[in-house]
């Protein structure tokens, strides 16, 4: 059986890529997107709609669970005390290959960092794990929005 999924995005700064993240995230059956410091979201800080992450997002925001919160830590703290693994997905020399990565937790929390920062590495720290995708070109990354797109349908197969 898959693991329940949650993502938490580490101080993104595009609404584009959030946005599809959005629509990945509904597309695979994520139950919340917590959206960390800086990371913006369907509303602004006035209250109106983020037009550039609902032009992208196609509505999924309106179907999935988010909060936004300053703390990524907070977050994590609160997740671990839940029972949520804590996988963050990034170019490390710590990290597991996706494929190998073992799938056995009941409940997942991907977390995604900025571009080109990657995650705070306070929250890589607090992480039950790191994984990384495989990379064959000459480009060591992939846009987080599409690496997250990867990455969550690979926990979900690979969890089965």
């Amino acid at each position: 059986m898959s693991p329940r999924l949650t993502v938490i995005l580490d101080n993104l700064r595009s609404s584009h890529n959030v946005g599809s993240i959005f629509r990945t995230a509904d597309a695979i059956g994520v139950e919340h997107i917590y959206l960390c410091g800086t990371t913006p979201g369907p509303l602004d800080r006035f209250g109106r709609a983020n037009s550039r992450l609902s032009k992208v997002s196609l509505g999924a925001e309106k179907s999935i669970k988010w909060e936004h919160c300053d703390s990524t830590m907070e977050i994590i703290e609160k997740l671990k005390k839940d029972n949520w693994q804590i996988v963050a997905l990034e170019t490390s020399k710590e990290a597991t290959n996706i494929v190998d990565f073992n799938v056995s937790a009941k409940q997942i929390a991907l977390t995604l960092g900025s571009e080109p920062d990657g995650i705070n590495s306070e929250v890589l720290l607090a992480s039950d794990s790191i994984v990384t995708l495989p990379m064959h070109g000459k480009k060591s990354s992939l846009n987080v929005a599409v690496a997250f797109g990867v990455a969550a349908y690979g926990l979900h197969w690979l969890g089965r």
